[in-house]
């Protein structure tokens, strides 16, 4: 199964990934951007990224193993890849925090790197994760303009909030300490295995069939 730490940068999800993966059995940590990030990367360079790790999820998925990766694609982009269908089960969490702290943390991490423009667009991106995961139709030419042409948007461009199978679930870091956001991270892991064992999971093998 493929559990995703997802939200634009400074939000906290490696620090989390990094906080929970050892309380996880039978599970394995990635950032996604461990590989490293090219010069101009491109929303093209993270959607081939994106089907590059759920196809490493799906070889961890062939041990018995279940990979939890951070990064910053959206739960649209996981569901558009063109491996995603062949997983076992898909859980995506979005890891937000507030605008004020996120632009204090880019500050703090990387003084004198970006200009404003840069951490408003930071800022921007953390917002429309926030749309984008309540709602489907929330402003989509954001991750489908001038993407990668094998990723399969038409496997959820259809769907409304009210699908069942379009599930973010959303850890707000923005008044909490590490420790308590891991043990929610961990909670969520926990009720998403379950939910899969059970056939409870809406994004289990076969979801794209609306049957």
């Amino acid at each position: 199964m493929l559990f995703t730490l997802t939200g634009s940068s400074c939000s906290g999800k490696t620090t989390l990934a990094c906080s929970v993966g050892a309380r996880l059995r039978n599970a394995v940590v990635h950032d996604g951007d461990e590989l490293g990030v090219p010069e101009g990367a491109d929303r093209r360079w993270r959607n081939r990224m994106t089907e590059m790790w759920v196809r490493r999820a799906l070889e961890y998925q062939d041990r018995g193993l279940d990979l939890l990766l951070t990064g910053q694609s959206p739960l649209g982009e996981v569901l558009a890849a063109p491996s995603a269908p062949l997983l076992d089960g898909i859980a995506v969490c979005l890891v937000d925090v507030s605008d004020e702290i996120r632009r204090r943390r880019l500050v703090h991490r990387d003084p004198g790197r970006w200009a404003p423009s840069a951490v408003d667009a930071f800022v921007g991106w953390g917002d429309w994760h926030r749309g984008h995961a309540r709602d489907p139709r929330y402003r989509p030419d954001v991750i489908i303009d001038d993407s990668w042409r094998e990723m399969a948007w038409h496997q959820w461009t259809g769907w409304t909030a009210g699908d069942r199978r379009w599930s973010t679930h959303v850890i707000d870091t923005t008044d909490q300490s590490v420790a308590d956001s891991a043990d929610q991270v961990e909670q969520w892991v926990a009720e998403r295995r379950e939910a899969l064992r059970s056939g409870r999971l809406a994004l289990s093998r076969g979801w794209p069939d609306p049957s």
